[in-house]
């Protein structure tokens, strides 16, 4: 069980990446996760591979979700898909005080999580290059800030994390946070999926800006409409991604290159969504989900 400490519920990079770091500053995390996980931790331990570093880092890992009994703070890092699925399990097992993180991708996940958990969830803004090299073994490739919105237990849930030396805010501006990340992946994370290639080489690319300008635009008139005001320097901070984070690659392509679903329903899935209920065109966001569907059922099954 998970105790008093930190339960990360759908432990894959994301999860693993927080949970190696917080476990190594001595909090008692549990990952829950895929079998083949649990049964690799219990082997070894967690791999963290960091600034051309290997570690084994002692934690608890289970695929069974009743581990997140006791847990003071439960961080939810499944795929958005699974969001729904996840809070059913996690639900009768949950500690009355317990606060709950959303570490996920997407703009609607903390949502879902509190209409089914009857309770808030905070969702958080996650800026972390990861992968997985295989079970229980994590890359940190760079960065690893957080922003929380607010809601009851954000501001004691970012101090504990903040004394385990995670970078960790909460700010009213949250949910605009939230919005630029989603517009960025929106952005990229289907080109580099499509083409199998890290952010360098998809901006690299002659016209991909151009495209990019063109799903950033029509995200900003669906953000518009749902009453979240993007800022005027987006594209520059979506340049900068590129730079930052030449080699990475996003975490749709990561999915699309093990043969796993991607969350393009809930990146230019969620923009055709919404653009469709206030009457707004969005062509690229609508082609780009449509190739990056009709790319996974082409993968081997």
């Amino acid at each position: 069980m998970a105790g008093t400490g930190i339960a990360i519920m759908g432990a894959g990079a994301v999860g693993c990446s927080y949970g190696a770091e917080l476990a190594l500053a001595g909090e008692t995390v549990t990952l829950i996760g895929r079998p083949s996980l649990a049964q690799a931790v219990a082997e070894r331990g967690l791999i963290l591979e960091k600034a051309g570093q290997k570690v084994s880092v002692p934690l608890q890992a289970s695929a069974d979700p009743a581990a997140v009994a006791g847990a003071e703070i439960v961080i939810v890092a499944v795929k958005s898909g699974d969001s729904a699925e996840a809070a059913r399990q996690i639900a009768p097992h949950l500690a009355p005080g317990a606060t709950v993180l959303s570490f996920q991708n997407g703009i609607s996940n903390a949502e879902i999580l509190s209409d089914i958990l009857h309770r808030q969830v905070i969702p958080a803004v996650v800026y972390v290059a990861t992968d997985m090299a295989g079970p229980g073994h994590v890359r940190h490739h760079g960065r690893g800030e957080l922003i929380f919105g607010p809601g009851p237990g954000a501001t004691e849930a970012a101090a504990r994390l903040r004394k385990a030396g995670l970078s960790v805010e909460v700010s009213d501006q949250a949910e605009v946070a939230q919005w630029v990340k989603f517009t960025i992946n929106c952005c990229f994370n289907a080109l580099s999926a499509l083409t199998r290639q890290p952010y360098g080489p998809v901006a690299a690319q002659p016209g991909a800006y151009a495209v990019m300008r063109d799903v950033m635009e029509e995200c900003r008139a669906v953000a518009a409409a749902s009453g979240v005001v993007l800022p005027a320097d987006l594209m520059q901070m979506a340049e900068g991604i590129a730079t930052q984070m030449q080699a990475q690659y996003s975490s749709t392509a990561q999915d699309m290159m093990r043969g796993r679903k991607t969350e393009i329903d809930h990146l230019n899935g969620e923009i055709l969504r919404r653009a469709e209920r206030f009457g707004i065109p969005v062509p690229v966001n609508r082609a780009l989900w449509v190739m990056v569907k009709l790319a996974e059922q082409a993968q081997p099954a």
